[in-house]
């Protein structure tokens, strides 16, 4: 599987790169709205990558950062979510942004981007809440009584940065943090939460 791609940026338009590597060989990858953003003005760059092969063809999909991917492969899992949906979703918001609407269940944030509709945008934070609440079940770990306690207000974005990857003592740390400089929406504490981490 191809993972990463970093070479020359011969053509770059918000849905797709052309980028050329150090063989000669040139990839065309269609990018998430971050992706676009880090290649933008630059002569050379790398996307991280997923490569989908289906029966409609092949294509590959490129990302800013691995926490990105991560998420896209999370919402290709979705049932109804295919590559060039997951693809939309993250043209139209960042990964932070994600996080919170599945941790928040903002259907209406979810289903404002296009071709996302209610019962596809419920459908996604039920299957990824689901998930990771699979993944939260508390576990005794050392050091664990020294974690400042999370309050239930807090439980939203510790869910949205687990959904990233991060574990869940690692959340808790990252949040209480984020609470110490003064973040109050789940939203903020989320944004300063990833930022630290």
């Amino acid at each position: 599987m191809i993972g990463l791609i970093k070479g020359k940026i011969l053509n770059l338009t918000p849905e797709c790169a052309l980028i050329e590597t150090a063989s000669g060989i040139g990839f065309e990858v269609t990018c998430s709205a971050s992706a676009f953003s880090s290649l933008s003005g630059k002569k050379e760059g790398e996307v991280y990558t997923y490569l989908s092969v289906s029966e409609n063809g092949t294509a590959l999909f490129g990302f800013s950062s691995p926490d990105e991917k991560n998420m896209f492969l999370k919402l290709i899992t979705v049932s109804g979510v295919g590559p060039k949906m997951g693809i939309s979703v993250l043209a139209g918001m960042s990964v932070g942004e994600l996080a919170a609407a599945i941790a928040t269940s903002d259907v209406k944030r979810l289903s404002s981007i296009k071709g996302l509709g209610k019962k596809t945008a419920e459908r996604i934070i039920l299957e990824l809440r689901e998930k990771v609440g699979f993944k939260s079940a508390p576990s005794a770990s050392v050091g664990a009584s020294a974690l400042p306690p999370v309050t239930s207000g807090d439980e939203d974005a510790v869910v949205a940065l687990m959904t990233l990857g991060f574990t869940r003592a690692e959340s808790e740390k990252a949040i209480a943090r984020a609470r110490a400089s003064g973040a109050e929406s789940v939203e903020d504490i989320i944004m300063i939460a990833l930022r630290g981490m």
